[in-house]
């Protein structure tokens, strides 16, 4: 076979390879406007005015997209009887390097349903005689974000419920350890300054939201270049 009839399948094959990872680039630029799209509604819902919760009837209803971030307001009685110490390394905001736990309790709605409330970081030494667990004992006030179930990651511990330890805040999982029935989706992230001791997001941590695509889509566009190139310093060679 002639180097040019050997030259002529081979560079189907690699311009059907330059296509596909051309294709995959321009894929991922359009997957870059989505987010910055998705970025800008979640930037104006974190920092808008804080609002009622979605109805009850609707959270069977609701996709992560719906509220993720959204900044609201709730009422009414904290489980403390019920706390989940979700183990993590500790935050930013906690301004040491002492690993805890997120303390995550039911709230009972004053107009029906629990959602599960993430109140704060404690560090592990304080995490037993913390006051989140006696406090408060009356119908309070919370404000704060709607955050999505976390999702572990390959490295994630499993959670043991029995045993009282979390490794995911996921509030379907939470509830059913503790027995509730009517717990909304969705995790409350409360904001502010309390008497607890536990320490909070003082604003919207909106960096925790992933958006790479435009590095993908470089990744694939230098793939098809070199691709590109090689191919035709290697036919340059055949041909010579």
């Amino acid at each position: 076979m002639s180097a040019k009839r050997s030259l002529l399948w081979q560079g189907a094959l690699a311009l059907v390879m330059l296509a596909l990872c051309a294709s995959l680039g321009i894929w991922q630029l359009r997957r870059l406007d989505w987010k910055q799209a998705m970025l800008q509604a979640i930037e104006a819902r974190a920092h808008a005015a804080s609002g009622a919760l979605p109805p009850q009837e609707r959270w069977s209803q609701l996709s992560a997209d719906e509220y993720q971030w959204l900044h609201v307001r709730a009422r009414g009685r904290f489980d403390l009887a019920h706390v989940a110490l979700v183990f993590s390394p500790a935050p930013e905001s906690a301004g040491g390097a002492e690993p805890g736990y997120f303390a995550l309790a039911p709230l009972r709605l004053e107009t029906g349903g629990v959602v599960i409330v993430n109140r704060g970081f404690t560090p592990q030494s304080k995490a037993e005689a913390g006051r989140f667990r006696t406090e408060p004992a009356e119908e309070t006030a919370v404000e704060g974000w709607l955050r999505g179930p976390q999702k572990p990651n390959f490295f994630t511990p499993a959670d043991d419920p029995a045993r009282g330890k979390w490794f995911t805040a996921d509030p379907a999982k939470i509830a059913t350890a503790f027995g509730i029935a009517d717990a909304a989706p969705f995790l409350l992230e409360q904001e502010g300054v309390g008497a607890d001791g536990l320490i909070r997001a003082k604003a919207a941590d909106l960096s925790q939201i992933a958006n790479n695509h435009f590095g993908y889509a470089l990744t694939w566009f230098g793939l098809a270049l070199a691709l590109a190139i090689i191919f035709a310093v290697y036919a340059k060679g055949r041909l010579a």
